[in-house]
């Protein structure tokens, strides 16, 4: 039986992807839709250097290939360049979420992440000052267009930096406290660069699924896929066994259960290797919750090439981040 679109993303999104053809995969629609959704660096090298092409034709091969190699450089240049910005910074506390803190920590290669933006949660008090910083490095604002609910947007032309305060509203800055508390230094990148623990980094994705109704790049589930079984190809800071009990406890303070257990049971249809893992961290929603949930997101959300939007979409964000 020829592969489906589904089976292919399971197969090329794989860290250790099962031998076998893709002779007969649907190439005409994936490549265009993994292009689109982040996943072309990752299958490229899955199929050049684990899979031997699996029989993909040429073309399919050429053009994952050069977005992979395009994502390498990109990757390297923003990442480089935003460590020379912030090296010397001190005495601020600036948490780096998104692509840039998964992109060397969860993926066993930094091209595999593309890191199309730079996503700094940092408190309300420092998002002026900050702006101010880069402004000297020929960062300037801009408008966001992307509904990201960051403070303020700032782009020097190649590396758009995201500036996140208050992400659960100003009546919830004490939940957030507890997210800068835990967070563990970046030293790399300076002595104000910091990451958040891995049951936060889980919740703080889960809510940024929520609040773009779930209309996100895939990729984005493959960083939730990892980090909830721990990143275990790599050994750096998300790579240990989630603490379940904390991550719920959390979820329940954030109000982001409903987020989570949408995320996670998307992540579980995606992935059915990952079923042991989400089936112990899923919070124990209501039934009827459960059902809304599941007929309203997680089953169209995880159709491969759907480009549909959620109904009611404005209505499930404010459901999903309890606002």
């Amino acid at each position: 039986m020829a592969p489906s679109l589904l089976d292919t993303f399971r197969i090329l999104s794989s860290f250790d992807p099962p031998r076998g053809s893709l002779r007969e995969a649907p190439w005409e629609q994936y490549v265009d839709w993994a292009i689109a959704q982040g996943l072309a660096p990752l299958a490229a090298y899955n199929l050049e250097y684990r899979l031997a092409g699996a029989g993909a034709p040429e073309w399919a091969r050429d053009r994952l290939l050069s977005v992979y190699q395009g994502s390498v450089n990109d990757n390297v240049m923003k990442l480089v360049n935003f460590k020379q910005i912030v090296d010397e910074l001190e005495g601020r506390k600036l948490l780096v979420m998104g692509a840039a803190a998964y992109a060397e920590a969860v993926y066993p290669h930094v091209g595999f992440r593309p890191v199309l933006d730079i996503q700094v949660l940092l408190k309300r008090v420092d998002v002026e000052g900050f702006s101010g910083y880069l402004s000297q490095h020929h960062f300037k604002p801009e408008k966001d267009e992307t509904n990201s609910g960051a403070a303020k947007l700032l782009s020097d032309g190649r590396t758009a930096i995201y500036l996140f305060a208050d992400v659960l509203g100003s009546g919830r800055r004490e939940a957030v406290q507890g997210i800068f508390e835990r967070a563990r230094p970046w030293k790399v990148y300076g002595p104000s660069i910091f990451r958040p623990d891995l049951e936060d980094a889980i919740l703080l994705l889960c809510l940024e699924h929520a609040r773009q109704g779930y209309q996100v790049p895939w990729l984005s589930f493959i960083d939730l896929r990892e980090l909830v079984t721990g990143a275990t190809s790599m050994g750096g800071i998300y790579s240990r066994p989630l603490e379940v009990a904390a991550l719920l406890d959390r979820a329940r303070e954030l109000r982001l259960e409903r987020a989570l257990y949408t995320s996670l049971s998307i992540i579980e249809r995606l992935f059915p290797e990952t079923a042991s893992a989400v089936g112990a961290a899923r919070p124990p929603l209501r039934r009827a919750t459960r059902e809304l949930l599941n007929r309203l997101v997680v089953e169209p959300v995880s159709v491969p090439g759907s480009r549909g939007v959620l109904r009611g979409a404005d209505r499930l964000r404010r459901l999903l981040t309890g606002q």
